[in-house]
Parts: structure tokens; sequence; C-alpha cells
């Protein structure tokens, strides 16, 4: 399937575009010879064309995941000065504002994708010609489209709270001026009803990698409720995706990030990218069909033999020294999250490696899990990197389980244990460094458990806001910083209201 995403951007861009422009409902697009939904959604093969075109906007979210680190003490921005990406450098710094081009390419996305979901929605009954389209699977098909919703919804309600909530229907242009912001609860809830409607139609296992399955709605709606403190019920919902022994934890914690471990044993769910076909637009929110971010993490000016794996890129994102102290000695994720350049090129002499230092906020480390690696990319290279987004992990259903069994009604401290101490085990290979706190201070365990688990991987924002423990970020400005601000320009042209302070 991830050969399949950018194909299908520039018709659905075409379709969406054209269809805006049908204003009067005696008005038939056809008269002008103009493409409209009235032309889609005829057969089966469109409406699977169309939900592998709903997975699409997800590939272009990729700076959600460098905010949910940059934002915090686990990395600074980089780049070549103060001005290099304003967007980046003023959310490092808190002085960010309603007008940040990154916060507006999330928006945007989140809405295309919903809006994407929402036109199969209105057509899941009738086709726009008023014929029931019938195949087997379809049930399961919009089970995705389910799933797909509740994820954008998601990731704008972690990023901006209060947010426009529709699930009938495509919006047009005119519909612009009645959106209203909905109660972060209320759009919650409509998370919730789209997993669990996703839950009872999706497959447990997928013939195609990276399409949904059942676990990984499972494991989401386990994530939402965890955000909204709804632990008792959390803890079920993750505990089916551990009694379905279908995830296991590698061995090899650094295999996971590398082109060789996507879709592997630890993967509930990824949001996958390709190089197959190097389509690049530097000017658009598309850009390529690759993951742009593996480009920002990459040491400005990299140069070294064949024999070097890596590949040079921006120097943005750096971890701080802060996340280097906070793993403990024998810890083998330090070595794969955090790439030393000058002890790694210390220690491979023969690469005659030669870089230049990050221009800007520089300290000497980088994000290797996503690195730019060599022979990983095609075309415009800065635009087609293959790497997946590895968004939910088994090691993150295994945390969260061990969260949500701690606060539980009920805690059960035996399972929190034995969830947290599985993902331990596996980053120091022995059973020495296991956790026997109970309490607050095993609720603290996992919570620092998860920032070294998931460093660089867009977590740790989030994680610091939800419980309530932004006192670690530097900047932060409580009763503001909680959720960023709503694009000025969706402001202007909508009329809703702004968060707080901004």
């Amino acid at each position: 399937m991830k050969h399949t995403y950018i194909k299908l951007v520039g018709l659905f861009a075409l379709i969406i575009l054209l269809s805006s422009c049908k204003k009067w409902v005696d008005y038939n697009p056809r008269e002008d010879f103009r493409i409209s939904e009235l032309d889609y959604l005829k057969s089966e093969e469109d409406y699977r064309t169309m939900t592998v075109s709903a997975y699409t906007p997800m590939q272009w979210m990729t700076y959600m995941v460098m905010i949910g680190d940059i934002a915090t003490d686990n990395s600074v921005s980089g780049g070549e000065n103060a001005s290099d990406v304003l967007s980046f450098q003023q959310i490092d710094d808190y002085t960010h504002t309603p007008v940040n081009a990154n916060l507006t390419e999330i928006w945007q996305a989140a809405y295309e994708g919903i809006n994407r979901c929402n036109y199969l929605q209105q057509y899941k009954e009738q086709n726009p010609d008023g014929r029931q389209i019938v195949f087997a699977g379809k049930d399961a098909l919009y089970g995705e489209v389910y799933f797909i919703r509740a994820y954008y919804y998601f990731s704008l309600v972690k990023m901006f709270g209060d947010v426009p909530l529709f699930t009938d229907r495509r919006l047009s242009l005119s519909d612009s001026k009645k959106l209203q912001r909905s109660p972060k609860a209320s759009v919650y809830q409509q998370i919730e009803t789209d997993l669990n409607n996703a839950i009872n139609v999706l497959p447990a296992t997928q013939v195609q990698k990276g399409r949904i399955t059942k676990h990984a709605a499972l494991a989401l709606l386990g994530k939402v409720l965890l955000y909204q403190g709804k632990y008792t019920q959390a803890a079920e919902k993750l505990q089916s995706v551990i009694d379905a022994n279908a995830f296991s934890l590698v061995n090899n914690f650094g295999s996971v990030f590398l082109s060789s471990g996507e879709n592997g044993p630890e993967s509930v769910f990824e949001i996958q990218y390709s190089n197959t076909s190097p389509y690049y637009n530097w000017g658009g929110v598309t850009r390529g069909q690759g993951n742009l971010a593996v480009q920002m993490c990459g040491i400005r000016g990299l140069n070294g033999s064949a024999a070097m794996p890596y590949a040079s890129g921006w120097s943005f994102n750096l971890p701080t020294q802060n996340l280097v102290n906070a793993f403990e000695a024998g810890d083998s994720r330090k070595a794969v999250t955090i790439l030393d350049i000058e002890a790694y090129k210390n220690a491979n002499p023969s690469f005659g490696i030669t870089y230049q230092v990050a221009p800007y906020k520089n300290t000497g480390y980088y994000n290797q899990k996503y690195h730019p690696r060599k022979n990983e990319t095609s075309g415009q290279v800065e635009l087609n990197y293959l790497n997946n987004y590895r968004t939910i992990r088994y090691a993150d259903v295994l945390l969260m389980a061990a969260e949500a069994y701690t606060k539980s009604t009920t805690p059960d401290i035996s399972k929190a244990q034995n969830y947290l101490n599985q993902v331990r085990r596996r980053a120091f290979g022995d059973t020495q460094h296991d956790i026997t706190a109970t309490g607050d201070a095993l609720y603290q365990a996992i919570l620092e458990e998860r920032r070294l688990e998931f460093a660089m991987e867009g977590e740790r924002f989030f994680d610091l806001v939800r419980t309530d423990q932004t006192s670690k970020i530097t900047g932060f400005v409580k009763g503001k910083h909680e959720v960023f601000p709503i694009p000025q320009r969706e402001v202007d042209i909508s009329g809703i209201s702004q968060n707080n302070g901004y």
C-alpha cells in the first residue's frame, strides 16, 4: 500500500477542487465537462481506491512528530540559524503565534483527511448516482475509514483542543463560515464511536502491510481513553491487544528503525512512506512521496567513505544533553536513539568522516531513529526517504497498559510491573533493572520509561501535558501552552474562536 498513496493525491485533489465549483443546486458540472463526485464511487474498485486516498494525508503530518520532541526537554530545533524554518524555532522557544506554517500544515492535512473519510461516509449506503454498491468486505473497508477519521481527530484534539467536528459529509467552501469549535469532550466521544465501530468490523490481520487491523483500533482506543483519564476502560482495551498474542518485542531494539524492521512483529500501526515513484513539489503540502522529517534530522554536510551508512541532512531536531543524561548505564536504547557524531567519527576512522557542526543550537547529538541513511531515497532525495513512522509500537501498548493498571479504579500492580519490566528487559538485556516500586513511584517510573522508549518519536510533549508535568518544559505557560494556537487563516476565514493566550 505504501506504493499507492501518493499516486492518488493528484486525482483526489482534482476531484475536490473541481467539485467545489458546484455552487448551485441545479448546476451539473458535466455540462462544462468537469470531473465531479458524480463520476466516482461507481464500483468496488472506486471505493477501495478512495479508502486508500483517505490514508494519504497522514503522510503530510510529519511535523507533528518533530514538534512532539522539539516542544520539550528532549530536543531543540537546530537548523542553520534562528530564522531557518521559523515555525520550529518559535515552538522551541515558546514564542509561537497563530501565524505558524507548521501548525497550519498539520491542521490542513488532518482536515483534508477527515474530508476524504466523510466523502466515503456520505456515499456509504448509496453512491452519488443513488445506487447501492454492494461487495464483500465493504464493512471491513469502512472500518479502516472510521479508524483513519478517528486518528485525524485525535491528532487535532491533542494539538488544538476544541476543534470543528463534522462527520456526515465532505464540507464545501460555502460551509466554512458555518464552522464552530466543538468541546474537546464531544470530539473525544466521536473518536471513541468511530474506533468502536472500526473494532466491530475490522479483521485481526491484513494481507497488505500497513492496512489497519482490529488490534490497531483497539490500541488507539486504549490510547484515547488513557488521554482522557479513563484508566480502567483503557486497561481493558489494551489488555485485549496483549492477549491476542499478535505482537512481540523484537530482541534488537535498533532493528525496529531500520528499513528491514518496518511492519515487523512489534508494529501495531505504521504510517507508510515510499520512494518508488519519486514525485516532488517543494511548494506543496505533499512535497514528495517520502518522509521529509528524515532529511531534516540528518547531519549537515556529512561525507565519508562508501562504508559509512549515513547520509547528510539539515541538522534539525537535535537531542539535548538532558535527554542523553536520562539514560541509565547499560540501556541499549541510548545508542539507538542518540547519534553522537564525534564519538562515531572517532570510533570509525576508516570512514574518513567530515561534517559541518550544526550551525544553530548545536548539541553534538542527532536523532538516529530517523536519521537519513544511504540508498533509502530516490529522485529528489530530500523529499523521498522511505522511512515509515512507527506510530503505535507494541512497547507503547505495554507501557500504556502498565500506566492504566497503575491508575485504574482497582489497580493491578503486578500487571503494571510486568508490562513495564518487559520493556526494560529488552532495553537492558537482563532482569537486574526490573522495577519493584508501587504507588506513585511506579507511576513515575512508567512515565520516565515512556520518555526513554519513545524519545524522538514525538510522544514527549503530549505525555507531559496529559500527565500535568509541564514544569519540565522551559518557557511553558500553564493555561496557554497545553494546546497550540488555531491557525490564523482558519480564524480569519471561518470566524472560529482562538485558543486562550494567543
